[in-house]
């Protein structure tokens, strides 16, 4: 059971040493030094977060603890300036792993161990002791932090920095867009490497630059090698002869058991079609915090079911006052996930690499205010890597053919008018 509060856990063993661990890391990366609090000074507080690290299947692997500063008492322009630090999109794990499977390469993964406390700062910074591991000959005294601890606002930026100046060093270069890939070229070989915070994948289509980027890493890190990519970012990847298929049915039966779905009668479709959801202002109310919890896990879903994509969206319009019809279009979304659960994309590896984009919209399809509603997707090959569906931001104009429709419309009441006058009608 992960502990609530240290004196928790100073009572476990297993969590105990994990606190221990955690402890050992800021020593021997040098991450502090024990003095005097500067008069003109003020120190942040620190506090334990305790963490059970499961695998894909869910099954606890190792206690984790880790000492984090409290930096949301943190001031600007005091201590710290600049924070912000790139992360890779989902989209682009996807574009990766269709390069993979074109390429015909295989994936690894890594993990940095204690990531953050790489990143040198450089504000003056000084963080209280750790709870349950105060000094007792110098108790009043205080940590100044000369390297990025977990917590603070500059650690995320700070540990980029790092690694992204140690790669560059090192032969790599730097996507043009996306600031989280790396890529190194020898003769007609490529290396791929892409990097979620302290999360890496990597490939290459000569496995010898593979190996020699993992001595590489190790070198300057402490690393935890994982194989072959199987779980990242709650996708499953399996990488096959001919091919890779990403899924989240994990997920799915996750989901399906904390909202009490796991024996229900299955639906065929994710919404009912030809019956648009309206405000419904005369029904019933629902608990608009289930509402909200079932339709954020839906949207996490998404990322690798696009059959979801339209009936999630649709259905996340009415999160502020949540009635039973929109409560049950999501519980069908639900019903059709209990009888498609395993599905997923599929990258075959003969397959093309050329991109190819469609896109779409409906005319007034949302009820509500009249806008369209547009989708798109592009797929490189066969392989789907990016789809897309959005409520426009204005009314779409009329076309031709709406004015001369509206023009017949308009004629005919002037006409019924007119006949009515004729015969002397009120109606």
């Amino acid at each position: 059971m992960e502990p609530k509060k240290p004196v928790q856990a100073l009572k476990d063993p297993s969590w105990m040493e994990a606190m221990q661990d955690g402890l050992l890391q800021l020593k021997l990366l040098k991450v502090w030094t024990l003095v005097d609090l500067p008069r003109d000074k003020w120190a942040i507080g620190t506090k334990w977060v305790f963490r059970n690290k499961k695998d894909e299947r869910g099954i606890v692997v190792k206690n984790k603890a880790r000492l984090v500063a409290q930096g949301h008492t943190q001031e600007e322009g005091i201590d710290y300036d600049e924070v912000f630090a790139p992360v890779a999109r989902i989209e682009a794990i996807r574009l990766f792993l269709a390069y993979a499977s074109f390429k015909d390469f295989v994936v690894y993964q890594m993990d940095v161990k204690s990531a953050f406390l790489y990143g040198k700062i450089e504000e003056e910074v000084y963080v209280c002791q750790p709870p349950g591991f105060e000094d007792p000959h110098f108790p009043d005294k205080v940590y100044k932090v000369e390297k990025a601890l977990y917590g603070l606002h500059q650690a995320p930026r700070a540990w980029y920095e790092t690694l992204s100046t140690y790669l560059l060093d090192n032969g790599f270069h730097r996507g043009q867009i996306d600031k989280t890939l790396f890529i190194k070229r020898h003769k007609d070989d490529i290396l791929l490497v892409q990097v979620y915070v302290d999360d890496i994948i990597f490939g290459s289509t000569k496995k010898q630059m593979s190996n020699e980027f993992e001595t590489l890493m190790h070198d300057k890190f402490q690393m935890s090698s994982m194989g072959e990519l199987s779980f990242f970012l709650g996708l499953q990847v399996k990488q096959k002869s001919d091919g890779i298929f990403i899924s989240q049915d994990k997920y799915v039966a996750e989901i399906l058991k904390k909202f009490d779905f796991a024996s229900v009668k299955t639906a065929s479709t994710p919404m009912e079609t030809n019956k648009a959801l309206i405000k419904d202002e005369e029904a019933e109310d629902v608990d608009v915090h289930l509402y909200r919890s079932m339709i954020g896990s839906l949207m996490y879903l998404t990322a690798s079911r696009p059959d979801i994509m339209f009936a999630v969206c649709a259905c996340a319009r009415f999160q502020v006052t949540p009635k039973t019809s929109h409560f049950n279009a999501v519980k069908r979304i639900f019903r059709y996930l209990k009888g498609q659960p395993k599905l997923g994309l599929w990258y075959p590896r003969d397959s093309p690499f050329d991109l190819e984009a469609f896109s779409d919209s409906d005319y007034a399809g949302a009820s509500l205010d009249r806008k369209s509603t547009t989708g798109g997707c592009q797929f490189l090959g066969k392989r789907l890597i990016s789809w897309q569906c959005k409520k426009q931001t204005i009314v779409k104009p009329p076309t031709k053919a709406d004015r001369l429709l509206l023009l017949i419309v308009v004629g005919r009441c002037y006409r019924s008018k007119i006949k009515c006058l004729i015969m002397g009608s009120t109606s």
